[in-house]
């Protein structure tokens, strides 16, 4: 199931069960991600998103994309739709 959202966008793949993340603001990537790794983003980001200066994230282990504080809580806002997809 394709999933679009505000800062991410990916499939979910129900039969194995993980989130292809295929997109993260305008920038294409491709990570598998399974639920726990999923849920440590999630709960890193809400424990972070009330700093001021935002967060920094890497795609590929080597490009960093700024994520501001309102992106924060969009990317969170996708990622909680994804969390109810896993079984």
């Amino acid at each position: 199931m394709f999933m679009q959202g505000n800062i991410i966008a990916g499939e979910f793949d129900s039969s194995m069960n993980e989130f292809s993340l295929q997109k993260v603001k305008n920038f294409n990537t491709e990570s598998i991600l399974n639920e726990i790794q999923l849920n440590n983003i999630y709960y890193y980001l809400k424990k972070h998103r009330h700093e001021n200066d935002g967060q920094i994230i890497t795609l590929y282990d080597q490009m960093p994309v700024r994520l501001s504080q309102d992106e924060i809580n969009l990317f969170i806002s996708d990622l909680e739709k994804i969390l109810f997809m896993y079984h």
